[in-house]
């Protein structure tokens, strides 16, 4: 499957995340001119995790997400907690979430 323009987009994005911090789906959607959900869909297709980093992208009130089409991973779970970033009761920690 060929990847769409905007799936690149969404790439480039969050290839520029540091290890340690996080996004939210909202603000890529924002950055973008997009919507959340298209977001979402983009990271679920995404070829090339975790080279292209979508483990680093959570909902807006710091709940974790889902991960290659599961939710809530506990993949994603544990990989954020190995790049440092801190979760509490499944919520990222809000110093480590990069807003605006």
């Amino acid at each position: 499957m060929a990847i769409t323009e905007f799936q690149k987009r969404v790439y480039d994005f969050i290839s520029k995340v540091p290890k340690g911090k996080v996004v939210t789906y909202n603000g890529i959607a924002r950055a973008l001119e997009s919507a959340p959900r298209a977001v979402g869909q983009a990271l679920k297709r995404n070829p090339n995790a975790p080279v292209v980093p979508c483990h680093r992208v959570i909902h807006e009130n710091g709940d974790i997400g889902g991960y290659s089409g599961v939710r809530d991973s506990d993949k994603k779970l544990k990989m954020l907690e190995d790049e440092g970033v801190v979760i509490i009761n499944r919520k990222v920690d809000e110093k480590h979430i990069i807003r605006g």
